[in-house]
């Protein structure tokens, strides 16, 4: 049943009234939905646009890159086909080489062909002259070509061996002649290569100190600093009236450079008193052992000796500290070391070896005990206790001819030793005795007649003698050097040898106005 004829039958004007609600909500329902179809419709158009602008858009994008690509592709294929035409151009240009490279190869063959042809007919009519020629030669000489090549190869034999015996006589000649030469060329030249500085060492050492007040307290109180000094170093310390100056005597260098580095930490810290002093050496003797360590490692590196046990390695630190003949023997130690490297390389030694036997040579002077041996041996013991090789412990032992040499390095590192020393400024002479020695060697020289003037030059090593050309002839210069050189050998002592140069000229002169 309808919802009206419900509300007619319930009667009255409530149900008219209902019903116009109804009917007026009804319409307005419908006049809604209406609007919102129609806007509805709106958007749908409106959205409908855009997205045909959107496809359009696209579509104008895609169109474009598509053309971009084939436009690139187009580019790729005409480059393509260009290399392709120039390529396909030079295969022409090839092929057309090629057959005319093909032509003038059977041209070549062709006269090769008959140059070949020619060959064959020159050489078989060589064949046969040289056979004719060959049967000519045997009639004549009466032999076969067999019994004359025998005959020809004893002859060959014996001239070869007449000029062979000829020539190792003249080998053996020369290497006489030359080895006296070659060996002084070796010397000269390690000599040459071989640089140091020379080194003095004095059996005192001097302590500078800035003012004469500092050295009241040195001494201390009734002199208890001064003993305790002395006690502690086993260094004697003079304090005199030598402004600003203390002297430290003792034999022992290394005692001494303990004193002096003592003596310097004491002044500079300003605390002196027995304690202090005692507490001072004590730690200064630890560095000084340091730096004995240190400088033996040191100078192992340098020359590139490896594996030296490390009582070894203190021993050479040592000789920093120790002086022969007013030469430092670390320095002559280092000279000998490189000497015996370069001697052992122009006699193709092991260069090694022998300046690890040089380094070792002298540390028999530089033990902790000292025994009654000589310190050749005393080395050579040395390095027997701490593993070195066999021809090393020789050749230490063996370099003042102390025991029987061995080796090859043994002769070697004694020359080297013998060079360190005796060079011009190694080992330090007074100054009284050099100049003697030399005003001698010219006053020995001047004695003989006919000598006009006598030089003394490079420390004495060399002697020039200028005589009068008008006294003494070409002969009797040589006779004068030999005469000179033999009385110097005989009254004079010298280290190494002095060259005698007697020089004789003859001078004209004129002058022109």
């Amino acid at each position: 049943m309808d919802i009206i004829e419900i509300l007619f039958f319930s009667g009255g004007s409530l149900a008219v009234g209902v019903i116009g609600t109804l009917i007026i909500n009804r319409v307005i329902s419908r006049a809604r939905a209406k609007g919102i179809i129609d806007e509805a419709k709106l958007e749908a158009e409106v959205l409908k646009k855009n997205k045909l602008l959107e496809a359009k858009e696209e579509e104008m994008k895609i169109k474009s890159e598509a053309e971009k690509s084939a436009n690139a592709r187009m580019s790729k294929v005409q480059s393509a086909e260009s290399r392709i035409k120039q390529r396909e151009l030079q295969l022409n240009q090839m092929q057309s080489d090629i057959q005319r490279k093909k032509s003038e190869n059977d041209s070549l063959k062709v006269n090769l062909d008959n140059q070949l042809g020619m060959i064959e007919i020159k050489k078989t009519e060589l064949d046969k002259m040289q056979k004719n020629i060959q049967e000519t030669l045997e009639h004549v000489s009466g032999l076969s070509a067999d019994e004359a090549k025998e005959k020809l190869v004893e002859s060959l034999k014996d001239e070869a061996k007449t000029a062979a015996a000829s020539y190792i006589n003249d080998i053996m000649d020369d290497a006489k002649l030359t080895a006296n030469k070659e060996a002084k060329r070796i010397v000269v030249q390690s000599i040459q290569r071989v640089a140091t500085e020379t080194a003095i060492e004095n059996a005192v050492t001097v302590f500078h100190i800035d003012s004469d007040e500092i050295k009241g307290r040195i001494i201390g109180r009734e002199g208890r600093n001064i003993r305790a000094l002395e006690a502690a170093t086993g260094i004697e310390i003079i304090v005199d009236d030598t402004p600003e100056a203390i002297v430290l005597s003792g034999f022992d260098p290394v005692r001494r450079e303990i004193a002096r580095l003592a003596l310097h930490q004491l002044v500079a810290d300003g605390r002196i008193h027995p304690a202090r002093i005692e507490e001072v050496v004590t730690k200064v003797r630890k560095q000084v052992e340091e730096e004995i360590i240190e400088t033996g490692k040191r100078t192992a590196i340098d020359l590139g000796i490896h594996g030296l046990h490390p009582e070894l390695i203190r021993l050479v630190g040592k000789m920093k500290y120790r002086s022969s003949y007013g030469q430092n023997l670390l320095q002559h130690s280092r000279e000998t070391a490189n000497l015996c490297a370069i001697m052992a390389s122009e006699l193709g030694l092991n260069p090694k070896k022998a300046r690890r036997a040089g380094l070792l040579h002298d540390i028999g002077k530089v033990p902790d005990e000292e025994p009654e041996l000589p310190h050749a041996v005393l080395g050579m013991k040395l390095a027997e206790k701490f593993k070195e090789k066999p021809d090393i412990c020789n050749a230490i032992g063996a370099h003042h001819d102390e025991v029987e040499q061995n080796s090859l390095f043994a002769p070697i590192v004694q020359v080297c030793d013998a060079i360190s020393g005796a060079r011009p400024g190694a080992r330090r002479e007074v100054v009284e005795a050099y100049i003697k020695r030399l005003n001698d060697l010219e006053q020995l020289a001047l004695s003989y007649p006919g000598v006009l003037k006598t030089y003394a030059i490079q420390a004495g090593r060399e002697l020039r003698v200028i005589v009068g050309a008008d006294k003494i002839d070409d002969v009797e210069t040589e006779k004068l050097s030999a005469e000179i050189a033999k009385r110097i050998q005989d009254e004079m002592t010298y280290p190494g040898q002095v060259r005698i140069t007697v020089i004789r000229e003859t001078r004209a002169v004129s002058f022109a106005k």
